[in-house]
């Protein structure tokens, strides 16, 4: 009987040697006559154990991992095609991995189970079941659908998802667009990748739902340039879906369009703020544009234009398939669904992990990082990329809710969770902070262009010595003036780190002869 075998084709798989442990096993069971059927899925976000090969069995896929080409020899002796569990490498039941099963996916519930561009499998596994229900829906009720479920922004600023597509469906009749911000740029970021490489259709299936909802007959993918294998499975995703029906002149015979097509970025990171993405989507250098007029009203090519993150996109398949209220029914306040956070940094157990907001930073962090990969105490963690505060452990018991970290300071933004032991340098974290500004900043105004650049050099006085109380009373006024006179965020967002330095680990920020060792 043939055994079918799963071995991941992501890059964090690909980067840890998945192509060349697929190709040793396609050629070892040819050598030892053996009946396998390779499948290059999608990854389950387990990142410490890649590459993660399951073995299907009557029992269910038995997990083994992380395997290197020099344990094959021994996994296939131990029983691997059998789901054997004796060898160390196991890890029993994929599903019953604690990591993974104590997640609510949602959004990311067919990542690792089906090939990422098989029309059939994403079929098979509920996919397109909630395009087929939107297209027996007038726009305005699929807006409602949007807005009942509580839906927000994922990309950081969190705005309420089905606002913004009401006013593009208000909005002067004609053309209209669907732009996609798959320009994921934090820090220990990775979820847009993972939507990208491993449940594409999902991707495409959200984005016809939202041409649909607002009256948009075009759509555009803006992909970080540095994702070129996403790059790939998109191209190949979008072709196979025209060919299937799902996009084109009339989606599914139903006489409205929807064309797609992927755009490469241009490898800066203010491009993920939407006005810049749009300048650099029509061709132009990527700056912020003034608001108002806001996208929605006047975006690409000055027409009305939705711009959502992946992660925003991506959760509208589910919404429109089991309905609002099942959406709605996790979280807490205001904070519906779930959130996609990516554990990153020193942590022992980096990767994706699903919950419903409400979890605490310290569940997560504890229960599912398992801590510091160094083995040494957690100092810090940031969260919501590198524009996002440093928490300490006093503020670690905050839940994962956009309200309780504005309370606190701090933002969500992206999801992406990065810890740092007792040995980081939180004075040098707070001047990348700035660095980070200066040179990532599209230039357009003052306070961000200069005042990121004065940062580093007021932050380099202070650890020098150099009058510290008064360059730190300097530099609390140079924060108030970017985060009250900056265009966008990437202005505005560069004193949070930097202030939470401040409030919690000053001392880092003393004369290098005095600082804490």
């Amino acid at each position: 009987m043939t055994v079918r075998v799963f071995v991941p084709n992501d890059t964090t798989a690909l980067a840890m040697g998945g192509d060349a442990l697929a190709q040793e096993l396609a050629a070892v069971a040819t050598q030892r006559g053996l009946d396998l059927e390779l499948i290059r899925n999608g990854s389950r976000g387990l990142c410490w154990l890649e590459p993660l090969v399951e073995v299907e069995t009557a029992r269910g896929r038995v997990a083994y991992g992380p395997v290197s080409v020099a344990d094959l020899p021994a996994l296939l002796d131990a029983g691997l095609l059998e789901g054997a569990t004796s060898h160390p490498l196991c890890q029993g039941l994929t599903e019953e991995i604690p990591y993974l099963a104590r997640q609510h996916r949602l959004t990311f519930a067919r990542i690792g189970v089906i090939d990422p561009l098989s029309i059939e499998q994403y079929c098979d596994h509920q996919g397109f079941r909630g395009l087929e229900r939107a297209l027996q829906m007038a726009p305005a009720a699929i807006v409602g659908e949007i807005k009942s479920s509580g839906l927000r922004g994922r990309g950081g600023a969190a705005f309420p998802t089905g606002i913004k597509w009401e006013t593009v469906l208000n909005a002067d009749p004609g053309q209209k667009y669907i732009v996609c911000n798959a320009d994921e740029g934090d820090s220990g970021t990775f979820a847009d990748r993972l939507v990208m490489e491993c449940d594409p259709y999902m991707l495409i299936e959200g984005m016809v739902i939202a041409g649909l909802a607002v009256g948009a007959t075009r759509g555009y993918i803006y992909l970080r340039s540095e994702y070129p294998l996403a790059r790939r499975i998109l191209d190949t995703a979008i072709e196979r879906a025209l060919a299937a029906g799902y996009l084109g002149d009339s989606v599914l015979g139903s006489g409205r369009a929807f064309q797609l097509e992927v755009r490469l970025g241009a490898g800066a990171y203010i491009c993920g703020e939407e006005t810049a993405l749009l300048e650099s989507l029509e061709g132009r250098r990527g700056m912020v544009r003034p608001k108002p007029p806001l996208p929605a009203l006047k975006g690409l090519f000055g027409r009305p234009t939705v711009v959502n993150n992946v992660l925003s996109l991506a959760a509208v398949p589910f919404i429109l398939d089991r309905g609002a209220q099942a959406y709605a029914d996790c979280g807490v306040g205001r904070s519906r669904g779930t959130l996609p956070v990516q554990l990153a940094g020193n942590v022992q157990r980096g990767g994706l992990v699903e919950l419903a907001f409400g979890i605490t930073l310290r569940e997560l962090i504890e229960d599912f990082g398992g801590g510091t990969l160094s083995g040494r105490p957690l100092r810090a963690v940031q969260v919501g990329g590198p524009l996002g505060a440093y928490l300490p452990a006093t503020q670690w018991d905050t839940p994962l809710d956009y309200e309780a970290f504005a309370a606190v300071g701090a933002v969500l933004g992206h999801g992406g969770v990065v810890l740092f032991d007792d040995t980081v340098d939180m004075g040098e974290q707070a001047r990348f902070a700035m660095e980070f500004c200066a040179v990532e900043s599209c230039g357009k105004c003052t306070p961000c262009r200069i005042g990121s650049t004065r940062g580093v050099e007021v932050i380099d006085r202070i650890r020098a010595g150099d009058r510290p109380e008064a360059n730190l009373s300097l530099l609390n006024d140079l924060s108030s003036t970017m985060v009250d006179g900056s265009l966008c965020a990437m202005g505005s967002m560069t004193p949070i780190p930097v202030r939470s330095v401040l409030q919690h680990f000053s001392e880092d920020l003393r004369p290098t002869d005095n600082r804490r060792r």
